[in-house]
């Protein structure tokens, strides 16, 4: 029977590791499915890593029958031999110490992909039973752990998590258990995934582990991986070796026929940065370092519009780009602009045609890969690559490639770059084509009437950046507002009540629903596709409804108008929403000194406010106001609380993971119930009684 005991010489290992079991997500993004599959690939990367050093060329991963996984590889092995500062074996280390590893240095690994050193604890800590097998020096040497703390399992038969577990006392062993050839080396390592953290309905996802299996098979040519589930009666072993690297990884992605050939554009370059480095006194010391970064491009066009691109630093997969995606964006933009205006006339380009990131990303199909030791991503889960040095390299590389191929003199070059700048003038013109046809038609609608709604009190300024348009819930705030306005600066639109759902709505519905038709029409940019953030005619939109569950209710709507069809608008930092009090409290001052009037913005806020006037011995007019509705305001407390610059208090809405915001907005406000309704229900225990206006 394992034992949750463990010695005090491990205490510190089991702090460290403790903060990974309490928060698992901040390591592995989450504990389902894909955290699960997270864990592995922090132990297949560093095998990988091996293999991008020249070591080894052989990875198998075994998904046993008792939910346990095995990873094996061919490579150096990890170092067995005591680590000077800790008085443990390198094997000790790697996984039970936080960063802690090979890769924070140039020393062991040019680059690679787990550089934080967190990947093979966490998943130890995150391991109901971890045991490690490392050939080396001619021998077989092993280490067990229960959750993090090394130890010994009294396996009788198979191992298993369930059995006895003793931790090490005095010292942790690392075990002799065979011998090997020499000049054999290599590890093993097996875990079971603690069913604490992950649930035991969570499973390792086959499909998945082949999908990435093959990815990193194309981006490290050479390398062998196989893969055997035996979990099922007929386990079968699939294996993948590509020879032509990210070449046949593009092939492979294309879903179309080709215009041209897959082009191979490779490069490097150097940057320097200050980064910390350890000295002899163990004392960590700014340092600048000169970097070589490694940049391989393999492109194709096809005759369809479908697009299919791919990012990764170091063969980590970044699907949510980073700097160096960003620099390929600017140099595919910046060369293509300039061949277009140079072939002007034989593609007869005006010079108002400008070509766009999507007509030349329209059937291209792509995969970039850089190779940079020490890489700044953002988070352990590696998802965005921060490295700011690494966009005007990638952007380099790749206009010096497409160069090449477009200044060639052989016939199949010269015929596909002809082709291409054909294909992608084409997808130009049809979108402006499109954006023209659609403008005629919307100027049949009520959005592009001459005059502006007449319900809008406009400002007298047309500097956009000092302008503010405040979008007003309800006539009666409209009258209080017209009065604590400044009329200079800030206009006025008032809407009634809770206006169309977009989210549900279709665009012709939308464009028909007065309330939203007469924002568009105010703001004067346009909406979605063809919205133009230059055009607007105000520098800030501020919403501004009451503050009950009614006026949130309203702004969701509204910020769901502006999410869906003018979302640069939010991107930019323009979007408000007006934050006014809930509660006046009038302190009453002795004598003929004027009484003092305090504002608090929340219940908490004015509990404590009460509390310290009670305790210096202070009146208040009771009860304390408690506002409902912006229409309770004086124009003199809207001005002062609400509208005026000097005062006020806004709350800036922001973007910042817009694929998430358009989840949560679809399950939100979307027409699928279900997903709402389990989200209504999961969160019910969280809602306080205390914010429900009844």
């Amino acid at each position: 029977m394992a034992t949750n005991d463990y010695s005090a010489r491990h205490l510190s290992v089991l702090e460290g590791l403790e903060a990974v079991r309490k928060r698992p997500g901040m390591y592995i993004g989450s504990t389902d499915a894909r955290g699960l599959m997270h864990c592995l690939w922090e132990i297949i990367d560093n095998s990988v890593d091996e293999a991008l050093g020249g070591f080894g060329t052989d990875i198998e991963v075994l998904l046993h029958s008792d939910e346990s996984v095995e990873v094996r590889d061919t490579a150096r092995g990890i170092p067995v031999d005591i680590e000077p500062k800790t008085g443990l074996s390198g094997v000790e280390v790697v996984f039970t110490k936080l960063h802690a590893g090979g890769k924070f240095g140039s020393g062991s690994y040019t680059s690679s992909g787990g550089l934080h050193g967190v990947g093979a604890s966490v998943v130890n800590a995150l391991s109901e039973r971890l045991d490690v097998e490392v050939d080396r020096d001619g021998k077989t040497w092993a280490m067990s752990f229960h959750r993090g703390e090394p130890g010994v399992f009294a396996d009788k038969g198979e191992p298993s998590p369930s059995s006895p577990f003793t931790p090490f006392e005095s010292r942790s062993e690392l075990r002799v258990v065979g011998k090997v050839a020499k000049g054999v080396t290599g590890t093993r390592i097996r875990y079971w995934a603690d069913r604490q953290i992950f649930g035991v309905k969570t499973e390792f996802r086959v499909d998945d582990l082949v999908g990435r299996a093959r990815q990193t098979a194309f981006l490290v040519p050479g390398l062998t991986i196989g893969i055997t589930d035996a979990r099922v009666d007929a386990p079968e072993r699939t294996e993948f070796l590509y020879e032509g690297g990210i070449s046949e990884f593009a092939d492979y992605l294309a879903p179309d026929s080709a215009v041209t050939d897959t082009w191979r554009l490779t490069g490097t370059g150097s940057f320097t940065e200050t980064v910390p480095v350890l000295d002899a006194g163990g004392a960590m010391v700014p340092t600048e370092v000169e970097r070589d970064c490694e940049v391989d491009i393999a492109l194709r066009w096809g005759t369809g519009y479908d697009t299919v691109f791919k990012s990764f630093v170091n063969i980590i997969a970044t699907p949510k780009g980073g700097s160096h995606q960003a620099g390929f964006d600017q140099g595919l933009m910046k060369f293509f602009r300039q061949q277009v205006e140079q072939n002007a006339r034989r593609l007869k380009v005006s010079a108002t045609e400008k070509l766009e990131k999507d007509d030349l990303l329209a059937g291209l199909t792509g995969v970039l890969t850089v190779r940079l030791p020490e890489p700044q991503f953002e988070g352990q889960t590696k998802e965005v690559l921060g490295t700011p040095a690494v966009r005007g390299i990638v952007a380099k590389v790749l206009a010096d490639g497409l160069a090449s191929r477009f200044s060639s003199t052989k016939r199949d070059d010269k015929t596909q770059a002809a082709l291409l700048l054909d294909k992608v003038v084409s997808e130009m013109k049809s979108r402006i084509s499109a954006r023209a046809h659609k403008e005629t038609q919307r100027r049949k609608n009520a959005l592009e009437t001459s005059s502006l709604p007449s319900k809008l009190v406009d400002c007298r300024s047309t500097d956009v950046a000092t302008t503010e348009l405040f979008i007003v819930e309800g006539d009666s705030a409209l009258g209080t507002a017209r009065r604590a306005r400044d009329s200079e600066h800030q206009a006025l639109l008032p809407i009634r009540g809770k206006i169309l759902n977009v989210q549900k709505a279709s665009i012709s519905d939308m464009l028909s629903n007065q309330e939203c038709a007469s924002i568009i029409q105010v703001i004067g940019a346009g909406s979605g596709r063809s919205f133009d953030i230059g055009a607007a005619r105000y520098g800030k939109v501020i919403i501004m409804s009451d503050a009950d569950v009614d006026g949130a209710h309203i702004r969701t709507l509204l910020l769901t108008l502006f999410f869906r069809y003018m979302r640069p608008m939010i991107e930019a930092g323009r979007v408000f929403a007006a934050v006014p009090p809930l509660h006046r409290v009038i302190v009453m001052n002795p004598g003929s000194k004027p009484n003092e009037t305090i504002y608090t913005y929340s219940d908490q806020e004015l509990h404590t406010v009460l509390a310290g006037l009670k305790k210096a011995g202070k009146r208040w007019q009771e009860p304390p106001q408690r506002y409902k509705g912006l229409g309770e305001m004086d124009a003199d407390q809207l001005a002062s609380t609400t509208m005026d610059r000097t005062h006020r208090l806004l709350r800036r809405v922001r973007l910042d993971d817009a694929e998430r915001a358009a989840d949560v907005f679809e399950m939100l406000m979307g027409n699928d119930v279900a997903p709402r309704k389990e989200f209504i229900v999961s969160s019910s225990d969280q809602l306080s009684r205390e914010r429900i206006d009844a």
